[in-house]
């Protein structure tokens, strides 16, 4: 699923080529695409018609384009293989495409969101009253993420510290943290020295700080690649691939020597997932000795 980095670059694209335009028309050519729209597809671009895009908006992995002059957001989720392409009208139609939306002007473009798996989609949502970002109400419960500038440092440790739970698990709480997801946990868990499942009541304050300064620093060494690719899945607006993944210290590199000291990096089944540490870089943590009764 794209994380941060890949969806601040979609971000990015939809705020240069679609903010701004107005929407002429749209189709649901899969219902799947907006099932999330519980009025249905029918209503989904009954809707649409009309509204003019604001500038897109992002929280974590979530990404959001509020409308001039409503209280109406257009949520986008990516899921696993969810794209947000801005093509030529007459471009022929990808094999996957699940929702084309066309504009009122003379650019030539439109927007089309095309999902292999179809476990993303867009829907139609009010914005959380007052807040000044137009948030979509589904996501009122997601919290900020690293790169924003109002992320509370010290309120992340001490939430952190209260957690009673492992870090990677506390990395991967969308409530905490928003935006870090399995590989941008990995990497910033090897820069900084740390065992997946270190206890997070374990960590100082200045181990939070070096924790969060690595999460920043991979966060923004991947937007500057484009984000992670290991597919033709994710892609930026312009169908092009992010290269990353060419970069990667820790996630997906099993049995190749570590970068910082040569030992060979290790994979552990994880929650459904998989874990990529160095064994000799990021020791596991000791076993808390059994209470004698």
């Amino acid at each position: 699923m794209p994380e941060l980095p890949e969806v601040e670059v979609v971000r990015r694209g939809l705020e240069r080529w679609v903010s701004g335009r107005t929407v002429a028309d749209a189709e649901v050519l899969h219902p799947r695409a907006v099932r999330r729209h519980l009025a249905g597809a029918e209503d989904f671009a009954a809707r649409l018609k009309g509204m003019t895009l604001g500038p897109a908006r992002r929280r974590g992995k979530y990404l959001w384009v509020p409308f001039q002059d409503s209280s109406l957001t257009l949520l986008g989720h990516l899921g696993m293989s969810g794209q947000l392409l801005v093509q030529p009208q007459d471009a022929p139609a990808e094999t996957h495409l699940r929702i084309r939306v066309g504009f009122d002007d003379t650019l030539g473009t439109e927007l089309r969101f095309v999902d292999q798996r179809t476990f993303g989609g867009l829907s139609l949502h009010e914005a959380v009253p007052g807040d000044p970002e137009g948030i979509p109400v589904p996501l009122s419960h997601i919290a900020r993420d690293p790169l924003d500038a109002a992320f509370d440092d010290a309120a992340f440790h001490t939430a952190l510290r209260r957690r009673r739970t492992t870090i990677k698990r506390a990395l991967l709480d969308q409530s905490l943290v928003s935006g870090v997801g399995n590989i941008y946990a990995d990497e910033a868990l090897w820069r900084t020295k740390l065992h997946y499942e270190r206890p997070t009541a374990t960590l100082t304050r200045p181990l939070t700080d070096e924790l969060l300064t690595h999460i920043r620093e991979v966060m923004s060494d991947a937007l500057a690649a484009g984000g992670t690719s290991f597919d033709s899945l994710y892609v930026n607006v312009n169908g092009e691939s992010g290269y990353f993944d060419r970069s990667l210290d820790a996630y997906g590199r099993e049995d190749e020597p570590c970068r910082r000291c040569g030992t060979p990096i290790r994979r552990r089944p994880w929650m459904n997932r998989s874990s990529y540490f160095c064994p000799r870089c990021q020791r596991p943590p000791r076993p808390v000795p059994a209470r004698s009764s």
